[in-house]
Formats: structure tokens, C-alpha cells, sequence
């Protein structure tokens, strides 16, 4: 099979889709990996690096397209990108088609194979190729909160961790998976007073057990949320509904509420966010104010620190190209239940159930 890696084009994202590890396992199993020049270089990698792994290396995304029977990327194709895609073509990446409906009937009429990381999910219900970047967006979001709690950046002028003799912090963080955790982790880690909510009372009791009493678990619903909403300096939107648009959990009058340089950051951005407030901002100009309220809501957060982000994704992402590559993506599928609910768009149609009941648009099983 040839693999086809192109450059990414989104706004300030320096991620690839592959590493030269990647790349070498890859050519040794018999395949060609081309990869688009400097599509590494934001991750720190070469175009050298690709070459001693086995690499093609060509200059134009379009030749990365032509020639390649799958995609391997991290983040959804733009516009410009969509007359790239050919019939039957595998695109292998992030697409959080739920929150847009543009992309998704772009790649029904292109009649691509549409596999998409953030679906992929075994038998236990994780979701593994969603998890590392989960964990990075999550450590992102407390920290650049707390950035954007600095006067100098528009918020109240507070330090999470507070010193002896003043208050510390308030942090409330929407949801209890991985986001959700490793928020926290950077929350407490600098001394700020925490609250996580969440509907799953496993989730919390296993929060509670983990954390102590450095994180007040909360069961969630719209009355407790409100309270601590109004009341927190920074609200991270930690929902994730596998697949699906993110519910709208705090609304406009509960950030009315906030204090003025209080900051919202919405990691569920890219499935439509979690805040009614929020819209998709860019690295570039990443947040705007509502009623005094700083609001971050970068779709691709882990894009700002490529160099981790890279190696953690690919690190889950290699496995599952491999069997798409050795197998045939039919056969990897079949074989493959996890990699199953990967599938979201197929012959011009949806296959996966919740993006097409979120879209509006007809769901039809994927048969092969």
C-alpha cells in the first residue's frame, strides 16, 4: 500500500501525522510512505529524518493525494484540501464530523473511507487514539488558564496557587475522563482549589479515591453546576460523548454570573463545546471576552506543542495503520471490532449512528 502523509494546513498547527519510527516500520512491512516536504519540521523532524527511514519525499500536498491509497493525517482536511479526496480513498484522522456538517458532506460526495481516530473504541468503551490528546488538552487547559488569569491577558489578575495568607483559586472542571483528570493533576499541582462534576458516580468515587481530599468530587447536574460555575475563576469544559456534539452544559446567563476576568476554556470545542458562550477560535487569536469573561476555545489546543503531542499520538495511531496497510482496510475492519467503530463515512454514506443522528442525516450500516 502507499501511505500518504501531507503537511498540516490548520491555523498554527505544527503536528504530523507521522514519525520516523512510523515510517520505518512501515517500508520494512513492504509499503511506500510519502511524505509532503517540512511536514515534520514543527514536531521536530526532518526531511533527512524521513529519508534514512525510507520516505518519499514530494512537494505538494497534491502529489501526497495522487499517489497515496491511504491518508494518514491528525486533524480533519480544510476546504481547500476536500478536492484531493478520491473515491475509495482511506483518510485515516481526526474528523469530529458531529460539530460540522460542511466536512462531513464533502466526504460523502467524495466517497472516501473515512476512519476516524476519535471513534475508534474497545470493548471496555476507551477510546485510544482520543486519550493522549485528551491528556494533552487536558494539562494545556489548566495552564493556560491560568496564563489568561493574568491581568496582562485580560483575567483578574489572580494566581491559581494564591500565596501564605491569600485565597487560592477556584478551578471547576466539567467532566471526569481524561481531559477531566489530568486537568486536575496540573490544577492541584499548583495549588489551586479544584472541583470536578460529572454524571458517573463510579467515576467520581475512582476520582475521590485517586485525588482525596484535593479535588471535591460533584455529582453533575444543572442546579450544582450553576453554583459552581458562578462562583469558580476558571471553568474547564472537560465533556466528551463519544462520537457525538458536546452537551451544552453551562449557559450564557451562568457566565453573566462569573466575574469579570474569570476564564472559560473549552477543550469540547471541536464537538461543538460544552459552553454555550464558546465558538472555535485559532492559535493565532485564541480568545474573546463575553460579559468580562475571557473565552478560550482553540479546536486543535495539542497543535501548540507539537513535540509531545506528535510522539503521544503516533504512538497509538501506528498499530492500527498497520493493519490497514498489511490487511486492506476491509479486512482490518472485520477482523478488528474496535477499529470497526473507526468507520464513519463509506460509500457516500454515514455508517456511524451518532454523527448522523447529530447531523440530522440517514445512517446506513457499514457492509463490506
Amino acid at each position: 500500500m502507499i501511505i500518504g502523509v501531507p503537511k498540516e494546513i490548520k491555523n498554527k498547527e505544527n503536528r504530523v501525522g507521522m514519525v520516523v519510527a512510523g515510517v520505518r516500520a512501515l517500508t520494512q512491512a513492504g509499503h511506500k510512505v510519502i511524505v509532503q516536504n517540512t511536514a515534520g519540521i514543527g514536531a521536530g523532524i526532518s526531511d533527512e529524518d524521513y529519508k534514512k527511514a525510507g520516505a518519499t519525499l514530494v512537494a505538494s500536498p497534491k502529489d501526497v493525494y495522487d499517489r497515496a491509497d491511504m491518508i494518514i493525517k491528525v486533524k480533519e482536511p480544510l476546504p481547500e484540501e476536500y478536492p484531493y479526496l478520491r473515491e475509495n480513498q482511506v483518510l485515516y484522522t481526526y474528523l469530529h464530523l458531529a460539530a460540522d456538517e460542511r466536512l462531513t458532506k464533502a466526504l460523502m460526495e467524495r466517497k472516501i473511507v473515512g476512519i476516524a481516530y476519535e471513534t475508534i473504541q474497545t470493548t471496555d468503551g476507551s477510546l485510544p487514539l482520543l486519550a493522549p490528546m485528551s491528556a494533552v488538552a487536558g494539562r494545556m487547559a489548566t495552564q493556560i488558564g491560568a496564563t489568561y488569569l493574568q491581568h496582562d491577558h485580560g483575567g483578574k489578575g489572580l494566581l491559581l496557587g494564591g500565596v501564605a495568607g491569600v485565597e487560592r483559586g477556584k478551578v471547576v472542571i466539567l467532566g471526569g475522563g481524561v481531559v477531566g483528570i489530568n486537568a486536575a493533576k496540573m490544577a492541584v499541582g499548583l495549588g489551586a482549589t479544584v472541583s470536578i462534576l460529572d454524571v458517573n458516580f463510579h467515576r467520581l468515587e475512582y476520582l475521590s479515591d485517586i485525588f482525596g481530599n484535593d479535588v471535591t468530587t460533584l455529582y453533575s447536574n444543572s442546579e450544582q453546576i450553576e453554583r459552581v460555575v458562578t462562583s469558580a475563576d476558571l471553568v474547564i469544559g472537560a465533556v466528551l460523548v463519544p462520537g457525538a456534539k458536546a452537551p451544552k452544559l453551562v449557559t450564557r446567563e451562568m457566565i453573566s454570573k462569573m466575574q469579570p476576568g474569570g476564564v472559560v476554556v473549552d477543550v469540547a470545542v471541536d464537538q461543538g463545546g460544552s459552553v454555550e458562550t464558546c465558538r472555535p477560535t485559532s492559535h493565532e487569536h485564541p480568545t474573546y471576552s463575553v460579559d468580562g469573561v475571557v473565552h478560550y476555545a482553540v479546536p486543535n489546543m495539542p497543535g501548540a506543542v507539537p513535540r509531545t503531542s506528535t510522539y503521544a499520538l503516533t504512538n497509538v495511531t501506528l498499530k492500527y495503520a498497520l493493519m490497514i496497510a498489511n490487511m486492506g482496510w476491509k479486512d482490518a475492519v472485520t477482523r478488528d471490532e474496535a477499529l470497526r467503530k473507526g468507520v464513519n463515512i463509506f460509500n457516500g454514506k454515514v455508517v456511524y449512528k451518532q454523527v448522523a443522528d447529530d447531523l440530522g442525516l440517514p445512517c446506513e450500516p457499514l457492509k463490506i
